[in-house]
């Protein structure tokens, strides 16, 4: 019978020897008084393993699925301040830029406000800031000081926008005023003179109070702009498409050397368009005429998606208008945001657009029709639709 040789006893008597085949571990000394083999071998710990996640076949904790209602969130507040953010920055930067000179408290004797809100829209010759070559360029000649180019009323209500051109040569009375410098009271003779004499004579607050003193009707805010500003904001907003009329136009006074057909304006030329008056039959009448179309299309212009939505184009336009402006004190950029909606919405057919009805010339100015144009100014201060023809 084949004998098996048994090894030692396990110590204390109480602890069984190991499986045969397997070596005993003998206990050692790590040398700072830990005896045993390796506790960590023992407890099933391994090393490197990042807290008990191993590799091959041991489980990960699952990476939680993204909270896209809280991303959907919060990334909508942030859309929503910046653009508050921009906006009210955009309309301080762009009242601190309007150029309010005009006091309208200086004007006397003013006649009841209506219905709606009246602008007297007025371009000036001036020539202030411009160089020798602008000058040259945009055929402005060198005169000093300022005169009005054009003058027009525009009416805004609940029955569309009608514009109204005067005429410059229009005949009217100088009533009694006060100087808008000196404060002095000057008392009115009866003198007539040409309505555009007025703005030369005192300036703005002048022609306020000769308009509302010859038609009954008040004006509510004063918007003025010059020539180079004219034409840095047609600039600014790529030209104007305009239609010109058949043979086309050219006059050396004004620099217009346009063909006929439909056409895209720069500066330069829209300038020159505005203010061709020689080459027209109907003279100061045909001019006005051709200054609503165009400053119409332009405020159409401006208002396009390719404008408003472009901020390169939306700044440079908005900086070329309010540089130039000049309006009156109570002017706010939501009353100047209303009269350009309302010049857009008389180029969309919202509205109507006439010259101051004419009932003949006396000494080479153009008469008002006195019948017509109490009519008009009565439908106007009552809101009405306007059913006046001008010529």
């Amino acid at each position: 019978m084949r004998q098996v040789r048994r090894g030692p006893a396990a110590p204390g008597g109480g602890q069984s020897a190991p499986p045969y085949g397997v070596p005993s571990q003998q206990p050692y000394d790590d040398g700072q008084g830990h005896d045993g083999y390796d506790s960590g071998y023992n407890t099933g710990q391994v090393y490197g393993g990042g807290g008990g996640q191993g590799r091959g076949g041991d489980m990960y904790e699952p990476r939680p699925a993204p909270n896209w209602r809280k991303r959907i969130k919060w990334t909508s507040i942030t859309v929503v301040t910046v653009l508050v953010v921009t906006t009210v920055a955009t309309y301080f930067w762009a009242d601190s830029k309007l150029n309010r000179e005009v006091d309208l408290s200086k004007v006397i004797e003013r006649p009841e406000a209506g219905d709606g809100t009246n602008y007297l829209i007025v371009g000036s010759d001036s020539r202030e800031g411009m160089s020798s070559e602008e000058k040259k360029k945009l055929h402005t000649g060198s005169a000093e000081g300022k005169r009005t180019d054009s003058m027009m009323i525009l009416h805004t209500g609940d029955n569309g926008p009608t514009l109204i051109s005067l005429p410059r040569d229009s005949d009217v009375e100088i009533p009694t005023f006060v100087g808008s410098e000196s404060g002095k009271t000057y008392p009115g003779t009866g003198r007539h003179t040409k309505l555009n004499a007025a703005y030369a004579e005192d300036g703005p607050e002048l022609l306020v109070r000769t308009v509302e003193f010859n038609t009954g009707l008040h004006i509510d805010h004063y918007v003025e702009i010059g020539f180079a500003g004219f034409a840095n904001i047609v600039d600014a907003v790529g030209g104007v498409e305009m239609e010109i009329p058949k043979g086309g136009i050219k006059d050396s006074k004004s620099g217009a050397d346009l063909k006929e057909g439909k056409q895209t304006l720069n500066g330069e030329e829209a300038l020159a368009f505005v203010r061709t008056r020689y080459a027209l039959a109907g003279s100061d009448l045909d001019r006005t005429k051709n200054q609503q179309k165009f400053l119409a299309a332009l405020a159409n212009q401006a208002a396009t998606p390719s404008t408003v939505l472009n901020p390169f184009k939306l700044y440079p336009t908005m900086s070329a208008g309010l540089d130039t402006l000049i309006v009156d004190k109570e002017m706010g950029l939501f009353d100047l945001a209303s009269m350009f909606w309302a010049m857009k919405g008389v180029t969309g057919g919202e509205g109507t657009s006439m010259n101051m009805p004419i009932s003949g010339s006396s000494g080479g100015n153009l008469v008002w029709d006195k019948a017509k144009v109490k009519t008009l100014v009565q439908q106007l201060n009552n809101d009405e639709k306007v059913t006046v023809s001008g010529n």
